[in-house]
């Protein structure tokens, strides 16, 4: 009765706040400024910062465009498109919110004063490129740096001590070797493969033009603005002044009317109200996956994997938990953006996952990447959903050290060990494995490597051997993974909510909560610089203590650009 009383009392609050909205004079377009701070899902800070204003997300523009859709009076959106270096995912969620846009008959127009790559791929989907007078668009070819450690350590008497499960297992070759291998070449060159076929078809659709002159224009990069319109790689060029006049309905007697959303917010249409007390759930696996709680840095900290958010068992393995013996959750999505970690809390995380799967019903949605320990944690969902550009798979089990000895001994520091049993020293730093103690961790792999490939196989209902050919570490995106049957559908967030909201036997507005069991606090609030340095060692310290299930930094890649 109490739950009744309460999505009556919304109900009646939303029609209210709707019959003056209708009243209201809503903009013919509303105008969305997006860039390249825009993470997925608003960002978990530590407990302090949340009385602080939060950064923009990308869902949070996307339900904006979902608002818009659903308003019969306004006539479209104008997206003001800056830098856009966005992961693949957020581009194609863009991409898809702006065809949905289109489908719901609005306008979708893009202004820039710059195209980049990833901003040219999003703009395809719109009604119409526009650019501003004396502006251009970049390279629109695909290009990756790899850079290689092995050297630069030995020179001041480092070296990295690794043992992997199969070649295409790359993610310790940036500290191992000087080049790259045939192996990570071979991955890395289908992957750029394959980002380029979505780029090409993007053009295809977008410009609606054969594939021949798709690849033509894309090569014909970069471009000044009259340079882009004879090549009809845009429309138009615009002033973003002058944007009201083209805009122009032809039935009406003045220039379009054009709002930003913080003006117009007031004057859309709402969404209604969720109502019931039974919702979807929803789990994020983020970030490094450790043994341990969740953490999250005080600061922005630009350090692979190190420096930014975890995901910790301890936490993960509660939210499941949470979710298995609340009677209100109906199903659960986990969304999943992460680059793996230890394996340990991989398997952790998974066990308490297909627990709850085995009682409700579970989808997974895979963010820009959820590879290694990440596509781990998805094996128990019933369904599978990545964006076309996710970057997964990478089924493969690592483990290694770094080697100090050399460094110690140019400082100066004589260090002495006391050591009982033939293998107490396997992960001293100050030498490299010996045989017997590399045959050990070969072992230890080796047994990781087959509960893995165990688990992927029962999920996908696919034999060992269907399994092992596209395993051993090889990277897939989310497209070719479909293909391998190692994820089922592509897509995004949206799309996994309304699956698991189908599952459950919910209505389209069921509603969907975070499960939140509190944040870790990692320093005392004034002390930002040193929790940011604890943050960071922490990462190290926890993943020096089990095997990796990992995807570092792509290949081994410390730089992509298109």
């Amino acid at each position: 009765m109490r739950q009744v009383i309460q999505d009556a009392a919304r109900w009646l609050a939303w029609s209210a706040d709707n019959a003056r909205r209708w009243k209201a004079s809503p903009p013919d377009y509303v105008v969305l400024v997006l860039d390249s701070d825009l993470p997925p899902l608003p960002q978990r800070r530590p407990t302090w910062q949340r009385l602080l204003p939060g950064k923009p997300s990308l869902q949070s523009r996307l339900e904006i465009m979902e608002a818009v859709a659903g308003d019969p009076r306004v006539r479209g959106v104008v997206l003001h498109l800056r830098h856009l270096e966005l992961p693949a995912s957020s581009l194609e969620a863009l991409r898809d919110s702006i065809i949905a846009l289109r489908d719901a008959d609005k306008k979708v127009v893009v202004w820039a004063t710059h195209y980049s790559g990833s901003a040219y791929y999003v703009a395809c989907a719109a009604d119409e490129i526009l650019m501003q007078e004396g502006g251009s668009i970049g390279q629109l070819g695909r290009a990756a740096g790899y850079h290689f450690l092995a050297t630069a350590l030995e020179r001041v008497g480092l070296s990295f001590d690794a043992v992997k499960i199969a070649p295409h297992k790359t993610a310790a070759d940036a500290l191992t070797r000087q080049e790259m291998s045939a192996a990570a070449r071979e991955m890395a060159e289908w992957l750029m493969d394959a980002e380029r076929e979505e780029q090409i078809q993007a053009v295809v659709v977008g410009r609606s033009i054969k594939r021949k002159a798709a690849v033509k224009l894309l090569d014909g990069a970069p471009y000044t603005d009259l340079q882009a319109r004879e090549a009809g790689a845009i429309d138009a060029i615009v002033s973003e002044e002058d944007l009201p006049q083209r805009l122009m309905d032809q039935a009406d007697s003045g220039p379009a009317r054009l709002a930003r959303w913080h003006s117009a917010r007031r004057s859309i249409i709402a969404l209604p109200p969720a109502h019931g007390e039974r919702h979807v759930a929803l789990i994020r696996v983020e970030g490094l996956i450790v043994d341990g709680e969740n953490a999250y840095p005080p600061a922005p900290m630009p350090i692979p994997l190190l420096g930014g958010g975890r995901s910790g068992d301890l936490t993960v393995t509660q939210e499941a938990r949470r979710a298995l013996e609340d009677d209100s959750v109906a199903a659960v999505v986990l969304w999943i953006d992460s680059p793996g970690g230890s394996a340990t809390a991989s398997e952790a995380m998974a066990s308490a996952l297909e627990l709850l799967a085995g009682a409700k019903p579970l989808v997974a949605a895979l963010g820009s990447v959820a590879a290694s320990g990440g596509y781990y944690v998805a094996t128990p969902a019933h369904w599978i959903i990545a964006h076309p550009g996710t970057l997964t798979g990478s089924i493969g089990v690592l483990a290694g050290k770094l080697v100090t000895g050399e460094l110690l001994a140019r400082l100066g520091i004589n260090r002495e060990l006391l050591s009982r049993g033939p293998n107490s020293r396997i992960w001293d730093p100050a030498r490299p494995f010996n045989d017997e103690e590399r045959r050990n961790v070969q072992g230890m792999i080796e047994r990781t490597y087959d509960v893995f490939l165990a688990r992927v196989a029962a999920s996908r209902d696919l034999d060992i051997t269907a399994v092992e050919a596209v395993a051993g570490g090889r990277v897939w995106t989310g497209r070719q993974a479909q293909e391998r049957r190692l994820v089922d559908a592509l897509g995004g967030l949206d799309d996994a909510i309304a699956m698991a909201r189908e599952m459950a036997g919910l209505g389209r507005n069921a509603p969907v909560r975070t499960i939140e069991l509190g944040r870790k606090r990692i320093a005392p609030v004034p002390d930002v610089a040193a929790a940011a340095l604890r943050h960071v060692a922490q990462g190290a310290e926890l993943m020096a203590i089990a095997p990796a299930l990992c995807l570092c930094l792509l290949v081994p890649a410390s730089e992509r650009f298109v």
